[in-house]
């Protein structure tokens, strides 16, 4: 097949090209003056990687309407990552996304995205003197979930403000293996926040003994949280402001409330004032600034994660063993793609362990024991998505040490199928 217009990039820059299945002839039998978008209508634009888009300006094959709508990605588009979502942004649909949001919440079509270190700089000098000045002498809480958001918004405040800041991260026993520890080691250990530590984990865990509906599941997890906050917040003397995660994807989708993993629930007596310092920044530019902030890259550059954490992923009634199993497996997952160099190439990648078990044999034995699912997938906003193609040898380490590390599994299976139809997430 030729694919005329992007002959110059590597096969896995092609395929980011065309990795929107439902639209790929249009670009692959392109003569090569014609221009990446041309032929396309504005609701039919293919999301493609930042690197992929600058390499083909450099050809001089872009042309006006590829600049355009390239221009458009660019301030729509909330990650750096290959896109596999087609952007229908129809007439109106921007006066739309802006409906009921304040005028102090909406970017300024004029301000610059953040693509350099230099501009990063900027953001944060520029933040750190509006936060002195909006907070003062006085304190902000702030719930530390060890996410992008929250961390980045942390690492900030602590700039600006310092021991004014109290950090709280709830550790709900639902946290992927190793990120508790890393939230204190950076934090309290690193930067010296006032970190309060608390092990909710048995609080969340008999909670969600025996619920095996999804959705209550979910509900459980946010206000059980919002409890734990609420009464470490009132623990906490001075207290005016709540920091918080929001970024700008946020408030398009929700006006500005996110969900049950921040803390919009909070008892009104408290009355605290919000911070929001990355309010008007993609998830893209987050990260450069996290970057910039001195945060370790596992922490900036990390996946996507649900706010029920691995509630999701033990699918059914969660038991201790169970979520064990997934914590243990979802770890050899990460280490081997880190290894393997598939870190941060890969949008998001996880194990999941159904309630089910299959025959198998060990030591000569019968069987009866659990399985892993391995989910690997890249999108952009995660409204479709496509399957890694991960390399066999990877693969088979990767088994391999699941079968032999974590107990009570007998076959680990490699989930394949795209969403729709399928969803990311299997609750």
């Amino acid at each position: 097949c030729d694919f005329n217009p992007i002959s110059d990039l590597t096969a896995t820059e092609v395929r980011e090209f065309l990795c929107w299945l439902t639209a790929p002839a249009a670009i692959i039998n392109k003569a090569p003056s014609a221009g990446l978008f041309d032929g396309q209508t504005d609701e039919n634009e293919m999301g493609v990687s930042y690197a992929a888009i600058d390499k083909y300006i450099k050809t001089g094959r872009a042309s006006e309407r590829d600049k355009r709508i390239i221009d458009r990605y660019h301030r729509r588009s909330e990650h750096k990552r290959v896109g596999v979502k087609h952007y229908k942004e129809k007439e109106g649909d921007s006066k739309m996304e802006k409906k009921g949001i304040k005028p102090e919440d909406l970017r300024p079509e004029s301000m610059e995205r953040i693509s350099t270190p230099e501009l990063a700089k900027a953001f944060i000098d520029e933040q750190v003197k509006a936060l002195r000045e909006q907070i003062g002498d006085k304190k902000v809480l702030l719930a530390l979930s060890g996410g992008v958001d929250s961390s980045v918004v942390a690492a900030l405040l602590i700039k600006a403000i310092g021991k004014q800041l109290t950090c709280v991260h709830v550790n709900h026993g639902l946290l992927r293996k190793g990120e508790p520890e890393q939230v204190v080691a950076v934090f309290r250990d690193q930067m010296d926040a006032n970190l309060i530590y608390v092990d909710a984990v048995d609080r969340f865990l008999d909670k969600l003994a025996g619920v095996s509906d999804p959705e209550k599941k979910r509900k459980i997890i946010g206000k059980e949280f919002i409890e734990v906050f609420a009464e470490e917040a009132k623990k906490q003397d001075g207290i005016s402001f709540l920091g918080q995660g929001t970024i700008y994807p946020d408030i398009l989708e929700s006006h500005g409330v996110k969900s049950h993993h921040n803390v919009g629930g909070l008892p009104e007596e408290l009355n605290f004032e919000l911070v929001e310092p990355v309010k008007l920044l993609y998830k893209d530019e987050v990260r450069l600034v996290g970057k910039q902030l001195g945060l370790p890259d596992n922490m900036v550059y990390r996946q996507p994660f649900p706010g029920p954490g691995l509630g999701v992923r033990c699918v059914g009634a969660i038991t201790r063993d169970r979520l064990e199993q997934v914590r243990e497996s979802d770890a050899i997952l990460r280490d081997e793609f880190a290894k393997n160099g598939l870190e941060g190439k890969v949008w998001q990648y996880f194990t999941v362990v159904p309630d089910i078990t299959s025959t198998g044999i060990k030591d000569g034995k019968r069987t009866d024991d659990r399985m892993v699912i391995i989910r690997a997938v890249n999108s952009v906003d995660a409204t479709s998505a496509t399957i890694e193609e991960i390399p066999y040898a990877v693969l088979h380490v990767i088994v391999d040490r699941i079968l032999a590390e974590v107990p009570g599994i007998n076959r680990v299976l490699y989930d394949l199928s795209p969403k729709p139809i399928a969803t990311i997430e299997y609750e």
